[in-house]
């Protein structure tokens, strides 16, 4: 009877290690589909491969992370902010979620939760301040973004981009100023040719943006490439620069090569909802172009929320 009772427990116990390691298998199995649907931009079915991930462990922070990812690439805002909040609630000080975190904040423009969610992550990894620094600027906190600046640069912690961002800041009244009307009107009576003679004495970046425009009129998008290309060399923080030189690569059918100047232009964008739109539907026509059709949607409906 002992006897009996012993096989029956040892019986059991190997019946339940067989069931955990079916388990971690078919874990394992679907967690790396995900990645791979993901990875293809197939989110949808990501998605699907993370939900039979969550019937085996529903508390997996992994898992809930790549919910959450998935769901912030379709614009899925709730269920990015409910999973990445699930994941968060069981490692509070994860750098990695608390990015992401961030970057779900910014899709929804919510600039003062991102702030005070940036301001975590820089107790932990103060070289994140420069991140802390665009959400100033984004938030309209103009002063804050100047005085985070003035320790950054104290501490030795200026980058490219900082530097860009001061140039924003520095040069903020004065590109208002340009673009007033009766300067607009003095640049627009003047052709290309003029145009460029008084670039080449001047090289005013206003001009530059003028000679572009009139360059895409006339459907000269080879030149508008090389011209754009040049002054990004002399003006790197200017974002319609990348804009345009997207622009010219898309109709050069250089779809690649846009995205890559697009989103690395993207960033320079500040307090510009309209043009960081133009951003986003030049990366629609180049993703539509490449046959990835649900990115060209993905960056539609961002253009056009962007625009109500």
């Amino acid at each position: 009877m002992v006897v009996g009772m012993v096989f029956i427990s040892v019986f059991s116990f190997a019946q339940k290690i067989n069931t955990q390691e079916e388990n971690n298998l078919k874990f394992q199995t679907y967690f790396f589909e995900a990645l791979k649907q993901k990875a293809i931009k197939n989110y949808n079915k990501a998605i699907e491969s993370l939900e039979l991930c969550s019937e085996i462990d529903s508390s997996n922070v992994s898992v809930l992370f790549e919910f959450s990812k998935n769901h912030l690439e379709l614009n899925n805002y709730f269920e990015a902010e409910l999973f990445i909040d699930k994941a968060l609630a069981l490692e509070p000080e994860n750098r990695y979620l608390l990015q992401h975190k961030v970057a779900v904040l910014k899709a929804q423009r919510n600039f003062g939760k991102a702030i005070e969610m940036q301001k975590e992550i820089v107790q932990l990894q103060p070289k994140e301040n420069e991140e802390l620094v665009f959400l100033y600027i984004q938030n309209q906190n103009f002063d804050l973004a100047e005085d985070l600046i003035s320790k950054m640069e104290e501490n030795a912690m200026s980058t490219l981009k900082l530097k860009s961002f001061k140039n924003y800041l520095d040069n903020r009244k004065l590109l208002q100023q340009n673009e007033e009307k009766n300067q607009d009107i003095a640049y627009k009576n003047m052709d290309i040719e003029s145009l460029k003679k008084t670039y080449s004495k001047s090289k005013e970046y206003k001009i530059m943006q003028e000679i572009l425009s009139e360059e895409a009129k006339e459907e000269l998008f080879e030149i508008v490439y090389a011209d754009s290309k040049a002054a990004l060399e002399l003006f790197p923080e200017q974002p319609y620069l990348y804009k345009m030189n997207g622009f010219a690569l898309n109709k050069l059918g250089k779809y690649k090569e846009a995205i890559a100047v697009l989103s690395l232009g993207i960033d320079f964008v500040i307090d510009n909802s309209a043009m960081e739109a133009d951003f986003y539907e030049q990366l629609s026509i180049s993703h539509e172009k490449l046959g990835n059709k649900s990115e060209a949607l993905k960056y539609r409906q961002r253009a056009a929320a962007l625009k109500k």
